[in-house]
């Protein structure tokens, strides 16, 4: 018997004899495990590999994380720099710096 004739017994016994509270939990608990199944159906997770893949795919996130992180603080990082650099040119500029060099 597979879940969908568990789960349509299990409604036409609550139809039945009326639904007592085990049955009820019964058909909660069954219709979640079908619903489950048929969401992990329709993503494709349903073979043995799934775990490997979700596995993969955390992997790859935490990578991606790693890179933007990385990259934002590089873009930080050159655009101090250069304000930094701007300000010493000022400076060199302020105290006459170029007429000293000529």
């Amino acid at each position: 018997m597979n879940r969908q004739d568990m789960l349509a017994g299990l409604v036409a016994q609550a139809i039945d004899t009326g639904a007592d509270l085990v049955t009820l939990r019964a058909i909660v608990e069954e219709s979640s495990e079908l619903g489950a199944e048929r969401v992990l159906d329709k993503l494709g997770l349903d073979d043995e590999g799934a775990h490997d893949d979700l596995d993969e795919l955390r992997e790859l996130l935490s990578a991606w994380r790693a890179a933007k992180a990385s990259a934002s603080k590089a873009v930080i990082e050159w655009c101090v720099r250069g304000l930094m650099a701007l300000l010493l040119i000022g400076i060199a500029v302020r105290i006459g710096v170029p007429e000293l060099l000529r």
